[in-house]
């Protein structure tokens, strides 16, 4: 059962060099990570300081905005999910749906790992001849969080330096990403089998739109809250969006009442958990209809 499992994943990922909506993925997210580390790095040169390899990744996805600008490009790769290929009539003939749809979800939480390691790398190439890779803040995130530049696009955060390193906050800022990204794929996939390829979509995109609209900065600025107020908002947005779930400052560092990061985490976990059992249940009552090719 396991070898067939890999063996759907691994046809998934054998078309990868022939399908131009992957490479279209890969070059958006690559020109993505140019479009958002280019403030950052062109402070560096200003104060001509080098920055942390790590440190282009950590503020740019450190911004609920630039999490979901990356989680977009998604789209293009799960549009089609569960991907009905001209193997698959022969697939379902010769094993369980439930082995098939599971070699699908491998393939899926494979390809969202690729894809924010492919974030990552780049992130860090593109810092590169600026960067060290010491487990140490720079001196060029130091000016940005005194300065309060940061507020301006580069979200640094002194007490994210205070409390931990550049390797630690990558990590859980990756995985933070990495957790969101399979949220909104299995949310893709369950919406895809009940009601259509647009329905996966749309939902995809109105997850995130609800997220983007949950942002304490825009709310204050749309209802014009008092200052007073406004640290209820942003808790009561840390807690009900999942955009800010997965934002890694809107996390608890032991000062506020945001959620923590293992709750964020456990959250993404069991919200994906549920949609793959949905999925899985829908599965056994979906009706396939493939097309017949005359010859």
């Amino acid at each position: 059962m396991i070898r067939k499992i890999f063996l759907i994943a691994g046809e998934n990922f054998s078309g990868w060099h022939r399908n131009v909506r992957i490479w279209l993925t890969f070059a958006l997210g690559l020109v993505l990570c140019l479009m958002l580390s280019e403030q950052m790095l062109s402070r560096a040169q200003t104060y001509e300081t080098p920055v942390q390899m790590f440190e282009p990744f950590i503020w740019t996805f450190g911004n609920g905005q630039s999490v979901l600008l990356s989680t977009l490009l998604l789209l293009i790769l799960f549009a089609d999910m569960p991907f009905f290929d001209q193997t698959a009539p022969y697939r379902l003939v010769r094993m369980e749906r439930g082995i098939w749809l599971a070699g699908q979800v491998l393939y899926v939480a494979l390809a969202v790992a690729v894809y924010d390691l492919f974030l990552l790398i780049a992130e860090a190439l593109i810092a590169m001849p600026f960067a060290y890779g010491g487990n140490v803040w720079s001196e060029t995130s130091a000016a940005f969080a005194y300065s309060g530049e940061g507020l301006l696009g580069v979200p640094v955060s002194l007490k994210t330096m205070e409390i931990s390193t550049p390797y630690g906050c990558m990590a859980q800022v990756f995985l933070l990403m990495l957790l969101y990204s399979l949220f909104l794929a299995s949310l893709m996939l369950f919406l895809n089998l009940t009601w259509g390829n647009a329905a996966g979509v749309l939902g995809a995109l109105l997850v995130n739109l609800y997220g983007y609209l949950l942002d304490p900065e825009l709310i204050r600025q749309i209802f014009h809250i008092p200052s007073g107020v406004l640290y209820r908002a942003n808790v009561l947005c840390g807690w009900l969006s999942p955009l800010n779930h997965a934002t890694f400052p809107m996390h608890n560092f032991g000062y506020d009442y945001l959620p923590g990061i293992g709750v964020s985490a456990g959250f993404f976990l069991v919200c994906t958990g549920l949609f793959l059992g949905l999925s899985v249940s829908r599965m056994r009552k979906y009706n396939f209809i493939f097309a017949q090719v005359e010859e």
